[in-house]
């Protein structure tokens, strides 16, 4: 872990950032099309001031994982709630401690600028993403619903 820095991403990391979102099975793309719209997609992440992107990069030179964040407002908070959508660490350095290094630096980033809570979700079939997440101090508070459309 001494040889892994975080960092914001930048429009650079946007090739990466799309391979490690496919590693953790999210959509590829289908036609040359969508490949524009998703690297659009993560640049305008990147520009956005209500989220951030950070990166793990080893010996300053690969990333090897990523992790996403909306700060959200809530109707009966005057804090924001800091949300991560991915947390992604490529698997031959998962155990390493770059997902705890990321995590620590968004706990760090949301306790400085006090916002009220962190939330994250997981997959009901990530039962070691789970267990990684308690082992930090997080804790089930929710169920959580969806509905495709």
């Amino acid at each position: 872990m001494a040889n892994v820095t975080i960092r914001d991403a930048t429009d650079k990391d946007i090739p990466i950032i799309l391979g490690l979102l496919y590693d953790l099975g999210r959509p590829k793309p289908q036609q040359d099309s969508d490949v524009d719209s998703f690297r659009k997609l993560v640049k305008n992440y990147i520009q956005d001031s209500d989220k951030k992107l950070l990166v793990a990069v080893f010996d300053d030179v690969k990333i090897v994982g990523m992790i996403s964040v909306l700060l959200l407002s809530r109707l009966n908070r005057d804090t924001l709630e800091m949300y991560i959508p991915e947390l992604i660490v490529l698997e031959k350095h998962q155990g390493q401690g770059i997902g705890k290094k990321l995590i620590t630096s968004c706990i760090t980033y949301a306790t400085k600028k006090k916002y009220h809570r962190i939330r994250l979700e997981s997959g009901n079939q990530r039962t070691n993403s789970h267990e990684f997440y308690k082992h930090l101090g997080f804790e089930q508070s929710s169920l959580s619903f969806t509905k495709n459309l």
